[in-house]
C-alpha cells in the first residue's frame, strides 16, 4: 500500500459537499456553476455522439481539437503553437498536471509550490517522488516576493508549478509578479508548470497573461488549460497541454498511460467553443463578475469583510475582519450543521503553516441560491 495516498485524508471538497447533502445545507463550497453551460456546445457534444465517431480517437487528441486550441491562443495571446507537436488533449486539466509532473520529475528533484495551492498538486508531485518546497504568499494582495522565491531555490530545485488565476485567491498575477518567477526559472534552469485553468474567468478589465509569453519560457512553460472552466462544463474534464515539442512529447508518454485519450463527442465540441468569438468569454466573465457583486454586496450588508476577487468563482471571506473569534475549519463545519450554508476553509489550500481565518465561497450560482446562501451565512455569523 503506497503511503503517498493511503495517509491522505479525503479532500474537503468531497467533505463539505456531503455535508451539505447530509444537512439540507446550500453549498457554496464545490467550485461548479449552477448552469448547465452553452445550449449550442452542448448540442454538438450531443451530434457528435450520434453521429459521429465514439471509438479510441487519437491519443493526442482529435487534429481538429488541436489545431482549435492552437488557433484559439493564437488570436487572444499571440501564441505561436504547432498543433501537431506542442499540444495534448487530456481528460481534465487534473490529469494534465498529473502526466506533466510524472513526465518531468525524477524521484529526489525537488518542486517549488506557491501556497496557497490546489489540493492536487502535492499529492501529484510526492507520487512522482518530488520534493516539495513551499511559498507562501500573504493575503491581501497574494503577491510573489522575489526573495521567498529565492530562497526556496536550491541546485536540486526542476520545477515550479504556478496556478494563475490563482485559486482559492481570486488573484491575477500581474506581470511584475510574472517576471520574478520568470527570472528565477532562466537564471535556474527550472521548468514551469503553469496551471492557467481559470485564464478566461478575469474581471474588471483585468488581462490573463500566460506565461510562456514571458521573455525566456517559451520553451520551458507547460501550459496547462481547461475547457471545463472555459464554458461552465466542469463535469466533461477535457483538459490540454501546451508546451514545446521536447516537453510535449514527454508529457503525451506519460499520459497515454493515464487515461490514454477523452471522449471523441466532447473534443468535437470543444473545439466548436473555442472558435467562438473574444465576446462571447468577455460576456461570460461579465455574468461572473455579477454574481460576483450580488455576493459581496450582500456580505457587507450581513456584517462580513471579504477580500478582493481578480477572477475564478470565488470570493473569500476574512473572519477575523470580520468581528468572527474562530478558526475557518470550525466556522465551515458549524455553518453548514447549523445554519444551513457549505463553505471551504481557505486552510486546506496549505501543506504547511496554514492561513485560518479565510473562508472561500463560490459565486458561480443562480441569484436565488446566492440570496438563499447568504441567508445562511446571516445565520451562520449569529452563531460566533
Amino acid at each position: 500500500m503506497n503511503p503517498t495516498y493511503s495517509h491522505m485524508p479525503v479532500t474537503v471538497f468531497e467533505v463539505m459537499s456531503g455535508l451539505a447533502r447530509q444537512f439540507g445545507a446550500v453549498n457554496l463550497g464545490q467550485g461548479f456553476p449552477e448552469a448547465p453551460g452553452p445550449l449550442d456546445i452542448r448540442q454538438c457534444a450531443a451530434d457528435a455522439v450520434l453521429n459521429g465517431s465514439n471509438q479510441y480517437p487519437p491519443m493526442r487528441g482529435l487534429v481538429v481539437l488541436r489545431q482549435a486550441v492552437a488557433e484559439h491562443y493564437g488570436r487572444l495571446h499571440a501564441l505561436d503553437l504547432n498543433a501537431d507537436t506542442e499540444i495534448t488533449v487530456t481528460s481534465g486539466a487534473t490529469e494534465a498536471l498529473a502526466a506533466a509532473l510524472l513526465a518531468l520529475i525524477t524521484p529526489g528533484d525537488e518542486v517549488i509550490l506557491i501556497q496557497p495551492l490546489y489540493d492536487a498538486y502535492l499529492p501529484l508531485v510526492l507520487r512522482a517522488g518530488g520534493v516539495p518546497r513551499l511559498v507562501q504568499l500573504k493575503p491581501p494582495h497574494w503577491s510573489l516576493a522575489k526573495h521567498d522565491l529565492e530562497a526556496a531555490i536550491t541546485p536540486r530545485t526542476r520545477l515550479v508549478v504556478l496556478n494563475n488565476p490563482l485559486n482559492p485567491a481570486g488573484k491575477v498575477f500581474d506581470r511584475q509578479d510574472l517576471a520574478v518567477l520568470a527570472e528565477a526559472c532562466v537564471a535556474h534552469d527550472l521548468i514551469a508548470v503553469s496551471d492557467e485553468v481559470w485564464e478566461h474567468v478575469v474581471f474588471d478589465g483585468l488581462a490573463h497573461t500566460p506565461l510562456m509569453s514571458l521573455p525566456g519560457m517559451r520553451d520551458r512553460t507547460v501550459k496547462i488549460g481547461s475547457a471545463g472552466k472555459m464554458f461552465g462544463l466542469t463535469g466533461w474534464k477535457v483538459g490540454f497541454v501546451c508546451a514545446a515539442p521536447a516537453l510535449n512529447s514527454i508529457i503525451a508518454k506519460a499520459h497515454q498511460f493515464l487515461a490514454f485519450t477523452t471522449a471523441p463527442n466532447l473534443q468535437t465540441a470543444v473545439a466548436f467553443g473555442l472558435g467562438k468569438a473574444a465576446e462571447f468569454f468577455t460576456d461570460q466573465a461579465a455574468d461572473l463578475a455579477r454574481s460576483r457583486d450580488r455576493l459581496a454586496s450582500g456580505l457587507a450588508a450581513a456584517g462580513y469583510v471579504s477580500l478582493p476577487c481578480q477572477a475564478t468563482y470565488f470570493l473569500n471571506i476574512d473572519l477575523t475582519a470580520s468581528g468572527i473569534e474562530t478558526d475557518d475549519e470550525t466556522f465551515c463545519r458549524r455553518a453548514v450543521q447549523e445554519a444551513g450554508i457549505a463553505a471551504i476553509p481557505v486552510s486546506c489550500f496549505y501543506a504547511q503553516d496554514p492561513v485560518r481565518h479565510l473562508v472561500r465561497l463560490c459565486f458561480a450560482k443562480s441569484d436565488q441560491t446566492l440570496d438563499l446562501g447568504l441567508g445562511g451565512l446571516v445565520r451562520a455569523r449569529a452563531l460566533f
